[in-house]
């Protein structure tokens, strides 16, 4: 049996987003594949039982992409999101005991965060508002664009100043059109009703200069629209409201910091009536955010529901919400929860572990005395068929200690095919981010590489999240606040490379090479220009160049947060900072893998430093990806996803295998 193939990613699948019917007694969860042919994503909603018997049923066709489901407040009926009349996504309802799917809208752009209201005749969602412009399909004849706010295009979205995303109501049971309730020069999301249906608590950012610092708020708006009211007051950012039973009180994430990064998201409780904001999570000092978030935080009773990061894993917790008491486990093990929902103290949640596809678990009952891990009972084995047909691979734990004694978590994985007799290349991996992690979840790279003839190492060095908040601010500045990016994360990345060579002896520590993404791509060029240890490398769509990312990304003047200045006050901070500064010093033979719609690290990042190394004469190839985003690995095009694993894997066996 083979390991894991480039072509392999056209038959991952996988369970996603877990919502329990509101008696408590069946889960309705998203099943995601791929559509090899259309060269397009699916999603087919299916529902399950929570004692697991019987067996799970199929709702919706899932011949285009289906996601969503949401239960009306008396469980007879579902809501979801479709494509199947076209290409935006529309809201749907369908009733549950049988029956066609009821279309809602008939939008221009895609319905998004859809929420029933407390009666169950109206539900609230999201959407872009375009500007007539749009209604001309000749871009040459399309009106030009004004800016005035510096938030006018986002990563994977696209423009946004000519088309803000706003909240809507529509009748549950199809009579009339939808209705805009919210409007201005703003973008609104996550809107949640309060008990009574009267008020929706959302997300948005509207005092004069909000598009020039990262903050958000909650803010208040009558359910039939009209003025809306500040709740909160800045100091950081907001996502994800969720109202208390009584209807006095608003769970949140909350971000702390502004112009002050990273830091560990928290959940928080806020007064309905003053605005007044209570952290519960300080104590854990873990993140309790994921990139990007899950879900909202959940009220079960006077509990709440939420995940938090650590060591590589996404664990759930319980917190009381009147601050007493520390946050208690609720699932836990060596696995990553991507999805959760509670209803009367009864959890269901998806997850997935290294070498298990995303699977849908439920709390199996026992109490409180059981262990988390002992309680959770699987539901799904959509994922079964694959994982029995390849040879995939467990990561082994071990420590690499680093230059100034800090000692760094990492993990190693041995080829596919590994006979204990053979030396083999080795990729080390870096992540995005930089405050994202690694850890105990399916990932088809790592799994690619296996099966490709490789060992793989990942880690998480400092500057990671999972850790404690100090272990993620470690690479601040350079400055007073810290050294920089490229300091002691590069020392980190280092160790765990030379240890595994020490402590693998089916490493051939002459054979290395070095791949990552976003931070992990500025960290690969980083590292070929400061050392010549590896043999080969791929950067991809890399930060390169802070001095340019600064106009060119939609969000690169925010990296003031780490760096502790704009560019204009110091731009020898940036400079010093850059890739692209040492790139005389890159011998490494360097594949550069960028997308041409790639907003967050604009392809010119890729273009600097390819440029400059083909000039000195050195080993550089660049591939340009179009149609797509930052997004290409993990949600690109699946026919690129393949061809980019093998221009990956052609690269790496040009100069690590013989």
């Amino acid at each position: 049996m083979s390991g894991m193939l480039p072509q392999d990613v056209l038959r991952l699948n996988g369970v996603a987003d877990p919502r329990i019917s509101p008696d408590g007694t069946m889960v309705a969860y998203l099943v995601t594949g791929l559509d090899s042919q259309a060269n397009e994503y699916r999603g087919a909603i299916w529902m399950a039982p929570l004692d697991g018997s019987p067996a799970p049923r199929q709702l919706t066709a899932g011949t285009r992409r289906d996601a969503d489901p949401r239960w009306s407040p008396d469980g007879s009926q579902l809501a979801f999101t479709s494509n199947r009349d076209g290409d935006i996504m529309q809201l749907y309802v369908l009733p549950v005991g049988g029956g066609e799917p009821r279309k809602l809208t008939d939008l221009k752009q895609d319905v998004t965060q859809a929420a029933w209201s407390p009666d169950g005749s109206t539900i609230a969602f999201v959407s872009r508002v375009r500007e007539a412009a749009y209604e001309e399909d000749d871009d040459k004849r399309r009106s030009p664009r004004r800016l005035g706010r510096l938030q006018y295009k986002l990563e994977h979205v696209g423009w946004t100043a000519d088309r803000p995303q706003h909240l809507f109501t529509v009748k549950a049971d199809g009579a009339g059109e939808a209705s805009q309730i919210t409007a201005g020069d703003a973008e609104d999301t996550s809107p949640a009703w309060s008990p009574d249906g009267g008020t929706m608590a959302f997300v948005s950012a509207r005092h004069p200069d909000w598009d020039t610092e990262p903050v958000t708020d909650i803010y208040l708006v009558a359910a039939g629209g009209g003025d809306t009211l500040r709740l909160t007051q800045g100091g950081g950012t907001v996502d994800l409201p969720s109202w208390s039973p009584q209807g006095d009180r608003i769970a949140v994430l909350r971000y702390p910091g502004v112009f002050d990064d990273p830091k560990h998201t928290q959940v928080a409780v806020i007064d309905a009536a003053s605005g007044d904001m209570r952290l519960l999570t300080q104590v854990l000092d873990r993140n309790c955010g994921t990139y990007p978030n899950v879900r909202e935080p959940i009220w079960d009773g006077d509990d709440l529901i939420f995940i938090a990061e650590d060591h590589g894993n996404v664990h759930i917790y319980r917190v009381a919400a009147d601050g007493a008491g520390a946050p208690e486990l609720v699932a836990d093990g060596e696995r990553v929860v991507t999805g959760y929902d509670v209803v009367d103290g009864r959890v269901a949640f998806t997850a997935t572990e290294p070498t298990m596809l995303p699977e849908l678990f439920a709390d199996g009952g026992g109490g409180r005395r059981a262990s988390p891990a002992a309680r959770a009972r699987r539901l799904t084995r959509v994922g079964d068929a694959f994982a029995a047909g390849r040879a995939l691979v467990a990561p082994e734990r071990f420590t690499a200690t680093s230059s100034d004694g800090a000692e760094v978590e990492a993990w190693v994985m041995k080829p596919s095919d590994f006979e204990p007799s053979v030396q083999y290349p080795t990729l080390f991996n870096i992540h995005g981010g930089p405050f994202t992690q690694y850890g105990n979840t399916f990932f088809d790279e790592f799994q690619v590489y296996a099966g490709g003839g490789y060992a793989v190492v990942f880690s998480n060095p400092r500057g990671s999240s999972g850790y404690s908040e100090e272990w993620g601010r470690a690479i601040r500045g350079p400055g007073p606040a810290g050294p920089g990016w490229g300091s002691v994360d590069y020392d980190d990345c280092m160790a765990v490379a030379e240890q595994a060579v020490r402590q693998f002896d089916f490493i051939d520590g002459e054979r290395l090479g070095v791949i990552g993404g976003s931070y992990g791509g500025f960290m690969t060029s980083w590292i070929v220009g400061h050392t010549d240890r590896f043999k080969a490398a791929v950067s991809e769509r890399a930060v390169n160049s802070f001095v340019s990312m600064w106009g060119s990304s939609d969000f690169g003047w925010d990296m003031k947060g780490y760096l502790g200045t704009f560019l204009f006050e110091d731009v020898e901070t940036y400079l010093k900072v850059s890739p692209l500064t040492y790139a005389e010093h890159i011998h490494t033979p360097l594949l550069i893998l960028h997308s041409e719609n790639d907003l967050r690290c604009p392809i010119e990042q890729g273009e600097q430093l390819f440029v400059t190394l083909r000039l000195l004469k050195r080993p550089v190839e660049m591939v340009r990806f179009p149609a797509e985003s930052h997004e290409l690995t993990r949600s690109g095009n699946p026919v690129h996803r393949v061809q980019r694993f093998e221009l990956v894997l052609e690269w790496f066996d040009r100069y690590l295998k013989d």
